[in-house]
């Protein structure tokens, strides 16, 4: 079906999008780890509750902790081998997490769920569920739920915008699996009963739209290139022209939207009964030697992707003593997800999760972090802001611990944290800082 061109959004920023760095990078199969560390926390609602134990042995793809309430997803050994301990660390985001520890065997057993051929739609949305798949395209949403909505939804929206800077994941996904990214959008389709299939895709991607164009059941819908055009009510209006308004969920208007990942994810557990255990990750950055987009087991030390993309950068230069000597250039910050949305990490001694998208090895001319300076009143935050919101109210009462005015007068509830106020503050404002601050505290407020 031939590209239609998708509407244009208010607010959003133009960023320099960076993906020439990794986007040539084929899909490489990062080598199981030694041991894989697997979070019990895989979803945006309660971390799963282990039902292993230490000294256990486990098949790759078997159930090692089990979902928690509606909002949360059953975690898998992504390898086979032994449980070696359960214990809490610190998790990207810098909360305490359940990790579970397995040490690779000898023998690469899997216990995959059973194929299903011809699935209805109970069967579908089943097998989403049992296979643990959420939202990979950053907010890990569980599927199931999703798919699973209370009104009636005639369309699917699958996102292939990837419109975050340095991130190639959905790209390279795109170009080599799009058939299995096809089939999964169909089940997915006829788990929630839509008639219609879209795949949206940003302008800087046209091989990829050139690829869905040979669907006849399958609407590709060329979105501006414009951050971030990959959010879920931005990525509506411009693919439908329905505007998703504030405290509606897209299934309210009868959309449904999906990732290109998640598509993919779907497929494999329709099909092969696998469970999700794995996903795309790209490693880039100018910090980093050879930049890679890998298929990685979910749980696999940080420090495994960047040994295996060659470590970072290098210069040969000259010692005190006249000897010429290979120094390494310390990277200004590393982050896992992209630029704008990631979490900055202290080390590499973290693990992937389902929704790590990204590891970012960036240099101090990528990286600026200059010191914030007084808030100008420019307003330049709310122009930007694809939400309509006023960060720098939020900011303001914020920094005086008044949250409730924080959120009265920037409408915090309804921000989606993209960032594009902060990348756009000519003050270098932590806006985002602030934002997050005031809804811990709102939650923390609710709690008591």
């Amino acid at each position: 079906m031939k590209a239609v061109k998708g509407k244009y959004y208010f607010g959003g920023i133009h960023v320099k999008d960076m993906k020439g760095i990794s986007k040539d990078a084929a899909l490489e199969v990062l080598p199981d780890p030694e041991t894989v560390a697997v979070s019990c926390s895989q979803s945006i609602g309660k971390p799963a509750v282990p039902c292993v134990e230490a000294g256990q042995a486990v098949k790759q793809g078997q159930i090692i902790a089990k979902a928690d309430g509606a909002v949360s997803s059953d975690v898998f050994a992504s390898i086979a081998g032994t449980v070696t301990e359960i214990k809490d660390l610190k998790g990207d985001g810098g909360a305490d997490e359940k990790y579970i520890f397995i040490k690779r065997g000898e023998n690469a057993e899997k216990e995959f769920l059973k194929p299903l051929t011809s699935p209805s739609a109970e069967e579908i949305r089943q097998r989403i569920k049992d296979a643990g798949i959420v939202g990979l395209g950053g907010a890990g949403f569980p599927t199931a739920v999703k798919v699973s909505p209370a009104t009636p939804v005639d369309t699917l929206i699958v996102n292939g915008a990837e419109c975050e800077p340095y991130l190639t994941c959905d790209y390279r996904l795109m170009l080599e699996q799009a058939d299995k990214i096809a089939r999964g959008a169909r089940y997915i389709a006829s788990a929630l009963g839509a008639s219609k299939i879209i795949v949206a895709i940003e302008a800087n991607k046209p091989d990829c739209i050139k690829l869905f164009e040979a669907y006849e059941d399958i609407q590709p819908v060329i979105l501006t290139k414009k951050y971030p055009t990959g959010g879920e009510k931005q990525l509506v209006y411009s693919a439908t022209g329905k505007k998703i308004t504030l405290g509606k969920l897209p299934a309210d208007f009868g959309v449904v939207v999906q990732n290109v990942a998640t598509c993919y994810a779907v497929c494999e557990a329709v099909e092969l009964g696998k469970p999700l255990i794995e996903r795309v990750v790209t490693v880039s950055g100018q910090g980093i030697k050879q930049p890679k987009n890998l298929w990685v087991k979910i749980g696999t030390p940080i420090k495994d992707l960047v040994e295996f993309c060659g470590g970072e950068i290098t210069v040969i230069e000259k010692n005190e003593e006249g000897e010429v000597v290979e120094v390494t250039v310390q990277p200004k910050k590393a982050v896992l997800g992209g630029p704008m949305t990631g979490n900055a990490i202290a080390s590499y001694d973290v693990y992937t999760h389902k929704v790590t998208s990204g590891v970012l090895i960036l240099t101090d001319g990528e990286a600026a972090a200059a010191e914030p300076t007084p808030c100008l009143n420019c307003g330049m935050c709310a122009d930007v802001c694809p939400m309509h919101l006023m960060p720098m109210n939020t900011a303001f009462y914020s920094a005086g611990g008044d949250f409730e005015s924080a959120a009265k007068y920037g409408n915090v509830s309804y921000c989606i944290e993209c960032g594009a106020c902060e990348y756009i503050c000519p003050a270098k404002r932590p806006l985002i800082q602030a934002i997050r601050k005031t809804k811990a505290a709102l939650r923390k407020m609710k709690e008591n």
